[in-house]
């Protein structure tokens, strides 16, 4: 793969932008790759372990003469980071991010963005339940979706540019508008985090009750739960206050299908259980076929890979 961009900045240096930098580095993407982050700690770490080519003290250094940045902060953040980078940005320039909700990063970061610097807002579907600049690693985009969300206007050489890099990183990518990015995510990740929250919080209430038989005697299905409530606070609450309206949408599809589940147990409707397991079996089905999960029982995620 060849060179995309002369220099990419990475403004937050957790589990995303570190994947990212190795994945760049990994395919030769970039000339140059400076970082920064808001805890001095976390540069620290980030010099210490070798990721980017130069760690920055402050946000604007490392824009600086950037072709590409990359906001990889938390969605609360994004209008402070946008507002004290713009002055810096270089003309022509873009500015992305990896945020996992895009109406409300479009909303408050555009307004900072000057004449002449291409917005385009981006979201890579990749993850693990590991934060910080130490838990990233190059194949974490191998096989996944990144979506890019342009805003009116986009610039189409930006944006073909933009692909160039995530398909470099290993990605498949699509485009897709904001909003439908938004109900799309709530669906597929903000209502199963919430649930997930949810259900190991009802099972932390019955652990005192049971004096941790809860997590001594983790089955399985409770184990997938807590994996993905070990995810990072900062985020998810943001991601919650950002995405408000389409994931009560779809908490409210969710509790009115877990009334008629209940329904269906008391009055002993096997017949309905039996048919909504059914479809929901062949959903999974799919996602396997997809080549998005693996079958194997530990659904892939041995210790060799995260």
């Amino acid at each position: 793969m060849s060179q995309v961009y002369d220099r990419v900045a990475l403004i937050g240096l957790g589990l995303i932008a570190s994947s990212m930098f190795w994945a760049i580095k990994r395919a030769g993407l970039a000339g140059e790759v400076t970082g920064y982050a808001r805890s001095e700690a976390t540069r620290d770490t980030a010099r210490r372990i070798g990721l980017c080519d130069r760690v920055c003290d402050t946000a604007k250094e490392a824009v600086e003469g950037a072709d590409l940045v990359v906001l990889c902060v938390p969605v609360g953040a994004m209008e402070a980071v946008a507002q004290e980078i713009a002055p810096v940005l270089k003309p022509g320039a873009t500015v992305t991010d990896v945020g996992s909700v895009k109406r409300h990063v479009i909303q408050v970061v555009s307004p900072h963005i000057p004449k002449g610097v291409h917005f385009i807002p981006a979201h890579p579907l990749a993850g693990t339940e590991h934060s910080g600049p130490e838990s990233g690693f190059a194949e974490l985009f191998d096989n996944r979706w990144s979506l890019l969300v342009p805003v009116e206007g986009s610039d189409p050489h930006a944006i073909a540019r933009l692909r160039a890099l995530w398909e470099g990183m290993g990605a498949n990518v699509d485009e897709m508008d904001a909003d439908h990015h938004d109900l799309v995510l709530a669906v597929t990740s903000h209502a199963p985090h919430l649930i997930a929250y949810t259900m190991v919080g009802v099972a932390d209430d019955l652990r005192r009750v049971t004096d941790s038989e809860v997590i001594k005697y983790s089955a399985a299905g409770f184990r997938d739960f807590t994996r993905i409530a070990a995810s990072d606070p900062t985020m998810w609450r943001d991601v919650f206050l950002t995405n408000k309206d389409a994931t009560l949408e779809i908490l409210g599809r969710f509790t009115e299908e877990l009334f008629a589940l209940q329904r269906a147990i008391r009055t002993g409707d096997g017949e309905h259980l039996f048919d909504y397991f059914t479809r929901t079996r062949a959903i999974r089905r799919g996602i396997i076929d997809a080549g998005q999960d693996t079958d194997a029982p530990d659904f892939g995620r041995g210790k060799a890979n995260p």
